[in-house]
């Protein structure tokens, strides 16, 4: 016999019906027309893998999982553009799947031109915690539909991932007077305004040899995890890639990195990688 419709399935069925309507209303429709936003900076197949580690002085370093971030060249497209499908997945390992199992996976489907997120998908799987959404972004009206609530946004808006690549694709040139630059993103249902500071060069260690890179420090909102409104350093190849080489979280105790160890099919040589 089959199953038993529940209210989970209904609030699904009725989000996908209303998604697919509008997706069809304004397929390929544009009231104004999108920006061209130039990208150098990444390309087809580009493969990241880190190693996610926790560092505290009781623990030292112990590696807590692996993450992996990917682009490739969508055959759907979306609103009758091209568009990148990035997919970032993460997993922990080890003694961590035992008090702490995690099983994430975001995608994001890119406008290759205007650098803008159609569709964001998220499936969170960490302890005991789940959480499942799609977003669909219909920048014409400045409207995003998740599963559960339709929100006015901003021009432009990105989601996480998208927000990651965009990045990528900036100048130092584009930050202001104050080396800062502020970022429009949409998570669980909000808009956020990050402001991210430029803090100046650096050579870092790691197990992909001396690299050099420009450093950053993306505003969060603090909390129970975060101390203060800019825990969390990023480093960035300095070169035409802007490859994300190290991402330092600082915690109430200790820290999280996410530290490259693999790279494949880079749009451009890493010259940032000195010998």
């Amino acid at each position: 016999m089959p199953g038993k419709i529940t209210s989970s399935d209904r609030k699904l069925f009725l989000f996908s019906v209303t998604a697919f309507i509008l997706l069809t209303l304004v397929q390929g429709l544009h009231a104004q027309p999108l920006r061209q936003h130039p990208n150098q900076a990444f390309g087809n197949n580009e493969h990241l893998t880190y190693r996610v580690y926790y560092n505290s002085m009781f623990t030292g370093n112990v590696t807590a999982g692996e993450a992996t971030i990917s682009v490739k060249d969508s055959k759907q497209q979306m609103f009758g553009r091209q568009v990148w499908h990035i997919v970032g997945e993460g997993k922990s390992k080890g003694a961590f799947n035992w008090f702490y199992k995690v099983r994430d996976r975001f995608e994001s489907y890119v406008d290759k031109e205007a650098l803008i997120p159609y569709l964001f998908v998220r499936r969170t799987r960490e302890g005991n915690y789940r959480k499942d959404d799609d977003v669909y972004f219909f920048h014409d009206q400045k409207l995003a539909v998740s599963r559960t609530a339709k929100k006015p946004v901003p021009e432009n808006i990105q989601d996480f991932v998208s927000a990651l690549f965009f990045m990528r694709t900036l100048n130092l040139e584009d930050f202001r007077a104050d080396s800062s630059y502020h970022l429009n993103f949409f998570l669980d249902d909000s808009v956020y305004v990050s402001k991210i500071l430029y803090r100046g060069t650096e050579e870092i260690k790691t197990s992909l040899g001396k690299i050099r890179c420009l450093k950053f420090a993306p505003m969060m909102a603090t909390g129970e995890v975060f101390a203060n409104a800019y825990p969390i350093e990023v480093w960035v190849t300095d070169d035409k890639n802007h490859l994300p080489v190290l991402v330092e979280a600082k915690v109430i105790v200790g820290s999280v990195r996410m530290e490259l160890i693999e790279y494949k099919h880079l749009r451009n040589p890493f010259t940032a990688r000195l010998k």
